[in-house]
């Protein structure tokens, strides 16, 4: 079994064999080793092969997943259950006197507490599944509708984005608010490819992709315009609204601690917004607008804009 993508987990694996490893040295220190005869090696098959597929459990788990606080939280409640399990299969072939009450502790003790983490973890590992589920369901009735999808970002082209406009704005009437356009440009992005390559700068346009689908609603629509520049098409949603969801989104990418592949450096980035309202039924006008907008947003962050 390959154990690739355990690296971001290391440090808790480590400290699993450290103390599964100290437990295996006191207890060869303070017990006794039982004779070959006297081992119950049904009872080491069940508990020693249950311990075992615990460990494995943990391994995939975590190469499926990032390091984090859901990850953390999974990793002591196996982690701990791990360790009763294997403390109570030392025991077939230790023994112990009455007076090393730890032993019996290390069997008993870390159990339940394992168990009620793990089931925690699950709960919280549940939620995030939901949340990519929703995600994904967006993102598969957008494929369904058209073939025109970036090959990096998976995300609709900007030819897409166009023929959406124009149908939102073909079914306006007075009732129906009209949609804004975000036109979201990520600062400074020409540095990453220099520093880390091309490659390096794919993946973080694909990870700020899907950053920008986990923070619009399901009705919204992701687009990869050019280059390093998102649309973000939001039907019915006023001025305010929009501008609320820009800096939702501003902040978003602002708190990303985007790992490089290569190097593991922390890679941070910020974005400039621009905002417009369709005011006519023009789809090329309203990204003209939506361009000129982010144009003053990006000149306002480099050069500062008077409040």
């Amino acid at each position: 079994m390959s154990l690739t993508g355990l690296k971001p987990h290391r440090a808790q694996l480590l400290l699993l064999a450290v103390v599964t490893n100290t437990s295996l040295v006191a207890s060869l220190i303070l017990g006794e080793v039982k004779t070959w005869g006297e081992i119950d090696w049904l009872d080491v098959f069940g508990e020693g092969g249950t311990a075992a597929m615990l460990l494995t459990w943990l391994i995939f788990i975590l190469r499926s997943r990032p390091a984090g606080r859901v990850s953390t939280i999974l990793t002591a409640g196996f982690g701990l259950v791990f360790l009763a399990l294997w403390q109570d299969n030392l025991d077939e072939f230790i023994r112990f006197a009455n007076s090393q009450w730890w032993d019996t502790w290390l069997e008993s003790v870390p159990l339940p507490i394992g168990m009620a983490l793990v089931t925690w973890g699950m709960y919280h590992w549940h939620e995030e599944q939901l949340v990519i589920q929703d995600q994904l369901r967006g993102r598969e009735l957008s494929i369904r509708e058209h073939t025109q999808v970036d090959s990096i970002t998976k995300l609709s082209r900007s030819d897409y984005l166009k023929s959406q406009i124009e149908a939102e704005l073909e079914n306006l009437d007075d009732r129906i608010v009209p949609p804004s356009l975000l036109m979201v440009d990520v600062d400074g992005f020409d540095r990453v490819n220099r520093e880390y390559g091309t490659r390096e700068g794919d993946r973080l346009l694909k990870v700020i992709g899907d950053l920008l689908l986990m923070n619009v609603r399901r009705h919204d629509l992701v687009c990869r315009f050019a280059g390093d520049r998102f649309a973000v098409l939001l039907p019915g949603t006023g001025e305010a609204a929009a501008r609320m969801m820009a800096g939702e989104i501003s902040d978003a990418i602002s708190n990303l601690a985007y790992k490089s592949d290569v190097q593991g450096n922390t890679i941070r980035v910020s974005v400039s917004v621009g905002l417009a309202q369709a005011k006519s039924l023009d789809a090329t006008e309203l990204m003209e607008r939506a361009n000129r907008s982010l144009a003053q947003a990006k000149g306002c962050s480099h050069h500062g804009c008077a409040a």
